[in-house]
């Protein structure tokens, strides 16, 4: 009697197990069947992709990948890229940490207005604003330079960086700040040694996803770069556009260089992400 109905709560619940199954693998098919199809694509040449764009790779040209590199100035793109996106994110890290702080621990006057114009940017959509940093970045004899792109992007994460550092910093506990105060800590000092240590968690992610955003960051440095000794990997693509033909095959291989390290850096610093996201959450 017990065993006959136990079979259906059994099977209902084999049931939902096979369909949460079975929806993790349509979506991860859904998700990584692009990546899949650009890698293979990568191994291909033109010719061959054109004949049959699903084909599996066979033979494998491995070479592409050091013919876009030494042949296609990607060594370059790849070094541009790097200092670009380190630079912003080292200072978005500095400035975000300091106005989120003062935001989360201190009052002053005007600061709901200075809270507002700050996270009144999100609003607007890049296009919107692209035409006006150009204007800015020529005036001020920052256009087609690696120092400008990296102001663009430091203003353009700064609200997001704020908002993600603040809400961290404000469920610190008081005690730890006045304890400093009693020890004779500077405010500045609280900062550097107090605030920003234990706020390692969401500084981390701030990192994590200012760095994947900015590698992969595209329409304000196709405007505001046009030197090819200044382009940024995403902009190397274009090597391969042209009126007329389209290099497809290496189209795909430049794609693989500029996607492999972000994919390296979510695979090895997922954990720390989702760590960081709710960090905080309870007190």
């Amino acid at each position: 009697m017990s065993a006959a109905s136990q079979s259906p709560r059994i099977s209902a619940s084999g049931l939902r197990m096979a369909a949460l199954l079975l929806f993790i693998v349509i979506y991860t098919a859904y998700s990584a069947g692009p990546f899949v199809w650009v890698a293979s694509m990568s191994l291909r040449t033109t010719t061959e992709i054109a004949a049959n764009p699903y084909a599996l790779p066979w033979p494998w040209h491995f070479d592409k990948f050091a013919s876009a590199w030494l042949d296609s100035n990607y060594d370059t793109y790849f070094f541009n890229s790097v200092s670009i996106v380190l630079s912003a994110v080292a200072l978005l890290t500095i400035i975000g940490g300091m106005a989120a702080h003062c935001f989360a621990r201190y009052r002053f006057r005007f600061k709901g207005v200075v809270y507002f114009l700050i996270f009144s940017t999100i609003i607007f959509p890049p296009q919107v604003t692209v035409i006006g940093l150009f204007q800015i970045m020529v005036d001020y004899g920052l256009y087609n330079s690696r120092i400008g792109l990296v102001l663009v992007y430091v203003s353009i994460q700064l609200p997001v960086t704020i908002y993600i550092l603040e809400a961290f910093f404000a469920r610190i506990p008081k005690d730890l700040f006045e304890a400093a105060r009693i020890d004779g800590y500077s405010e500045w000092a609280i900062f550097w040694k107090i605030s920003l240590p234990v706020a390692l968690p969401a500084i981390s992610t701030t990192v994590i996803l200012n760095t994947i955003l900015l590698w992969n960051e595209f329409l304000y440095a196709v405007v505001l770069i046009t030197e090819d000794d200044k382009r940024t990997l995403p902009l190397g693509v274009l090597r391969f556009l042209g009126d007329q033909l389209e290099d497809v095959g290496m189209i795909a291989t430049g794609l693989m260089i500029a996607i492999v390290p972000v994919v390296l850096i979510y695979v090895f610093f997922s954990e720390r992400l989702i760590q960081g996201m709710t960090a905080g959450a309870v007190k």
